[in-house]
C-alpha cells in the first residue's frame, strides 16, 4: 500500500502520541478518551477527510496534549500486555480476547473490500457515506478515488482499466453539476427552512441520486471497533479471502493491531491454529463453489435471473404471532408455553391485539424496542436491488445475510430524476461502457471484475431475521431521510409481512414505519442539524 498523506513535523509529533502509524492506510487508535474516539468515527463518516487530518483540523484543540509528550504510540504499546498475556495463555479461554477493544481506522478501502470487513456481527462499523462525500474530486496523487487492482493493471486490460473508471467519474462530476443545478432551479425552498440546510438536502439528493455511478471500486474509509476475538476471526477470514485486496489488507491490519493487543492474536500464525483456520476456510469456499457448480450443471442457472419481483418473503412462521404472544407473557405465569400457546388459541383478534400492544409497550419513537420475546419468530427474505441499496443494508449485523458475486446479470435501473431532467443519455453510456468492460474481463479476473460495475448494477440477496430485528430494519430504512432504494425495500418488507405472512398484530406494532416520498428526503434532518448548531 503506498503513502499517501503527509504531515509537517508539529502534525507528526502530535499525531504519533495517539495513531499507531503516521502513513499507511491502517492504523489504531490510542491513548484518547473513548468518547473521544467515538465522536471521531462518528465525524469520519460525513467528512471527505482521513481521520488524522480530521483529527489534527477538529478535534485536537479540544485536548490537553501537554501531559501525552513522552507517549509515542507508533512504538507500540506494552501497558498492560504481560498480564493479559499471562492470563490469555494461563486459561486459554477465548472469552478474556472479548474483554479487549480496539478502534481500527482502514482508510483507502474499496467497496467490495468493505463488505468483507463490515462480516462480522461482533464488531462496530461507520462507512464513510455517499451521501456526504462527493467523488468529483481527484486526491493529492491526481488520481480519482479508485481501487487500482494490480493484477488488473499489469494485464493488457491496464489501460481499458484506467480509461473506463476515469470516465465513470468524469460523468458522475459532470452529472452532479447539471443535477444539482436543475433541482436548485426546479424546486421551491418551504418556508420555515434556512438557505443552508436547503442546499445541503439539494446536494444530498444528488448524490444519492447518482451514487450508483460510481463502481465497486470506489474508495472508502471505515472505522471499526471490535475486540481481539472479532479482529482475529476478521483477519482470518480475510486471509482465506480470493480477493487479492483482502488478503493485502488483512496483513496491514495485523501489523497495527499487534501493536494494541499483540497478545489477543498470538494464534493467528501458529500451525495449529490460524493457519489450520485459515485452510479451512479456503477448502469450504472451494467446496461450496463445486456445490454450485453442479447445480449450474443442472440446468438451473438462470431461473429466477428475470423474476421482476425485488422482495420476497421466502419463509415465515404460521404460528409466529402466537409464539411472540406466548413468550410476551412467559414469565409471568406458571404454565408451560404450549399450555400458554393453547390459550391465546382461543382468544378473539381483538384480546390477541390487546396482548400485543402490552408486549410491544407504550412506543414513543421507534429507539423503543420490544422484549426478546419478539425473537420467537423469523422471517426470510430474498432481495433483488441495487448495490448501493444493498451496501446499506449489508451493515445490520444481528440477522444473517448472504449474497451473489456482484455482475451485470439483473441490469440496472435509470434513476427517475435523472431521466426527469433529461441526462438519461449519459447515464446509459457511463453505465454501458462500465458493463463491456466487465464481460471482457471476468472470464480471466472472475475475482477482480467486479471492482468496474457501477453500485448501479443490481445483486441478488438473502436476509433472514427476527421479528425485532425485522422492527428495527424495517422502521429504520424506512424513515424519509433514508435512501429511496432502500425505503422501498423497507416498506415492501413490512407489507409483505403483514398481508403476505398475515402477521398482522406485527406489522401494526411496527408503529414507526413510513411511507412518505417528499422530494428532499434531508432536508428535516438538515434543519435540525442547523438548530442544534445555532443553539449551541
Amino acid at each position: 500500500m503506498s503513502k499517501f498523506e503527509e504531515f509537517n513535523k508539529l502534525e507528526r509529533s502530535i499525531l504519533s502520541r495517539y495513531f499507531t502509524n503516521l502513513d499507511e492506510p491502517v492504523f489504531a487508535l490510542v491513548n484518547l478518551p473513548e468518547v473521544v474516539k467515538g465522536a471521531l468515527f462518528a465525524r469520519y463518516s460525513r467528512s471527505s477527510k482521513s481521520l488524522r487530518r480530521l483529527f489534527l483540523d477538529e478535534f485536537v484543540d479540544d485536548l490537553d496534549v501537554t501531559g501525552d509528550v513522552s507517549i509515542d504510540a507508533t512504538m507500540g504499546l506494552k501497558r498492560a500486555e504481560k498480564l493479559y498475556e499471562k492470563v490469555f495463555f494461563e486459561y486459554g479461554d477465548d472469552s478474556v480476547a472479548q474483554l479487549g477493544g480496539v478502534h481500527l481506522a482502514c482508510e483507502g478501502a474499496s467497496n467490495l473490500l468493505t463488505k468483507i470487513l463490515e462480516r462480522g456481527r461482533l464488531m462496530s462499523y461507520l462507512e464513510q457515506s455517499t451521501r456526504y462525500i462527493a467523488y468529483n474530486e481527484r486526491l493529492s496523487s491526481g488520481h480519482y478515488r479508485y481501487y487500482r487492482c494490480p493484477s488488473i493493471l499489469d494485464s493488457p486490460y491496464g489501460a481499458r482499466y484506467i480509461g473506463t473508471m476515469d470516465r465513470l467519474f468524469d460523468c458522475y462530476s459532470e452529472l452532479l453539476t447539471k443535477l444539482t443545478q436543475y433541482l436548485t432551479k426546479n424546486l421551491t425552498k418551504p418556508q420555515g427552512s434556512s438557505d443552508f440546510a436547503f442546499r445541503q438536502a439539494i446536494r444530498a439528493k444528488a448524490l444519492d441520486t447518482l451514487r450508483g455511478l460510481l463502481p465497486a471500486a470506489s474508495l472508502s474509509n471505515v472505522g471499526i471497533y471490535g475486540t481481539g476475538q472479532a479482529f482475529e476471526m476478521l483477519i482470518l477470514r480475510m486471509r482465506a479471502s480470493e480477493l487479492y485486496e483482502a488478503r493485502e489488507y488483512a496483513e496491514s491490519m495485523l501489523v497495527e493491531l499487534r501493536k494494541v493487543i499483540p497478545s489477543f492474536l498470538s494464534r493467528i500464525d501458529r500451525e495449529d491454529r490460524g493457519i489450520e483456520w485459515v485452510k479451512y476456510y479456503k477448502e469450504r469456499n472451494l467446496g461450496e463453489s463445486l456445490a454450485a457448480e453442479s447445480i449450474n450443471e443442472s440446468n438451473l442457472k438462470g431461473s429466477m435471473s428475470s423474476d421482476p419481483v425485488s422482495v420476497r418473503l421466502l419463509k415465515f412462521d404460521e404460528d409466529g404471532e402466537a409464539n411472540v404472544l406466548a413468550q410476551g407473557v412467559f414469565k409471568h405465569l406458571d404454565l408451560s408455553l404450549g399450555e400458554i400457546k393453547a390459550l391465546i388459541k382461543n382468544f378473539t383478534e381483538d384480546e390477541k391485539q390487546i396482548i400485543m400492544k402490552n408486549i410491544a409497550g407504550d412506543r414513543k419513537n421507534r429507539r423503543h424496542r420490544p422484549s426478546r420475546s419478539f425473537e420467537a419468530t423469523s422471517y426470510d427474505f430474498e432481495i433483488i436491488s441495487d448495490y448501493g441499496a444493498f451496501r446499506d443494508l449489508q451493515r445490520h449485523r444481528m440477522l444473517n445475510i448472504e449474497w451473489q458475486t456482484l455482475n451485470c446479470d439483473l441490469g440496472y435501473d435509470i434513476p427517475d430524476l435523472v431521466e426527469e431532467a433529461q441526462l438519461s443519455e449519459i447515464y446509459i453510456q457511463s453505465m454501458e461502457r462500465s458493463r463491456e468492460l466487465y464481460l471482457e474481463l471476468r472470464d480471466e479476473f472472475l475475482v477482480e471484475a467486479p471492482y468496474v460495475i457501477p453500485l448501479g448494477f443490481k445483486i441478488r440477496y438473502l436476509m433472514s431475521m427476527n421479528a425485532r430485528e425485522a422492527m428495527h430494519i424495517i422502521e429504520l430504512r424506512s424513515q424519509v431521510q433514508g435512501h429511496a432504494s432502500y425505503r422501498k425495500i423497507a416498506q415492501e418488507m413490512h407489507r409483505q409481512i403483514d398481508q403476505v405472512a398475515g402477521h398482522h398484530l406485527i406489522a401494526n406494532a411496527m408503529s414507526f414505519v413510513q411511507f412518505l416520498d417528499p422530494d428532499l428526503e434531508r432536508l428535516d434532518a438538515e434543519n435540525r442539524s442547523q438548530q442544534r448548531k445555532i443553539q449551541a
